[in-house]
């Protein structure tokens, strides 16, 4: 692995927030952008009518008040809805039918600090709910002590597992690696070639097809989450994947995303680093639930001319 030039990484990533983008172009970003959010509530305090009211967002991100004309074409509904494996079974009865998948964090989110043995049995059993997508996380304790082989061994049973569940349907991978707690570029870059590796090498597994694995950022309780030269860092990786083995590796930076002009910064940086095959939601995502407002706020901006109240857009 090469060394990481941390300076010109930074560079780079400021660079895509320059980019001059056309009013066309940008209603585009929006809508494209609002297809990659993958809605999420992972607190404590969750409940059954919480997970509800998040589902309705995700099918109609925007609702608007009686009389209000909706921009044209539509605002397409989100990717995914993540919750707590307890809640798959509520989010996958509210979302039937509608396209928006059903993201569960499992392997001990967010530390992993548990024997394999009970993530596994926690990513089995959110699978045999109904989830389509399970969002692991590393052992950075592991990752952190330069025990690689065991964190690609935890990755690679686990994949194992989405690929092949004892109850229910496969599902796609997102293995987060918490990058807040990598501390440095260099580590994030090992990271990342590390989970794709194992990824791609877990034993009675298919090369993954286009989107069934992704590399994520953060579980979104630990700072910083995503940045953009972090985020740039590991869509190196995932390019250089790509030149040596074809394989489409998704990405998701999660946490801290929470303007659209933000959004679309990490759009640009996708399509000059990957380009255009991974603008879409089978390649791409925002784990940024309060980004959903804000595209909707600019969208009714650029129809009417003027900026949207917060009561023009229902909340969760």
């Amino acid at each position: 692995m090469r060394a990481v030039d941390a300076i010109m990484a930074a560079r780079r990533a400021e660079s895509f927030t320059k980019r001059s983008i056309k009013a066309s172009s940008k209603q585009h970003a929006l809508r494209t952008a609002m297809s990659m959010l993958d809605l999420t509530t992972l607190e404590g305090k969750d409940t059954p009518e919480k997970v509800r009211g998040l589902c309705r967002k995700a099918r109609q991100p925007l609702d608007l008040p009686p009389g209000r004309p909706a921009p044209e074409p539509p605002v397409p509904h989100v990717a995914a809805v993540c919750v707590y494996p307890t809640m798959v079974p509520v989010a996958r009865e509210c979302l039937a039918g509608s396209g928006v998948k059903v993201a569960a964090v499992a392997t001990g989110f967010p530390s992993a600090q548990y024997p394999l043995d009970v993530r596994l049995r926690d990513c089995a059993d959110a699978i045999a709910a109904g989830a389509d997508e399970i969002d692991m996380v590393i052992s950075r304790g592991l990752f952190l002590a330069g025990r690689l082989d065991e964190v690609a061994r935890e990755i690679r049973e686990t994949r194992v597992l989405c690929a092949h569940p004892p109850v229910g349907r496969a599902a796609h991978l997102k293995i987060i690696l918490e990058t807040g707690e990598l501390e440095t570029l260099d580590a994030v870059r090992r990271a990342s070639d590390l989970a794709i590796e194992a990824a791609c090498t877990a034993p009675g597994c298919a090369s993954p097809a286009d989107g069934e694995v992704f590399i994520k950022t953060s579980t979104g309780k630990v700072q910083p989450a995503a940045t953009m030269p972090v985020t740039l860092v590991m869509l190196e990786a995932i390019r250089d994947a790509f030149v040596s083995s074809g394989v489409r590796i998704g990405m998701k930076p999660a946490g801290g995303i929470r303007t659209a002009k933000q959004a679309i910064a990490y759009l640009v940086m996708v399509k000059e680093t990957l380009g255009d095959d991974w603008l879409s939601p089978a390649l791409f995502r925002f784990g940024a639930s309060a980004l959903a407002n804000d595209i909707a706020r600019q969208l009714l901006r650029t129809q009417s001319g003027g900026y949207a109240a917060h009561y023009d857009v229902s909340e969760a």
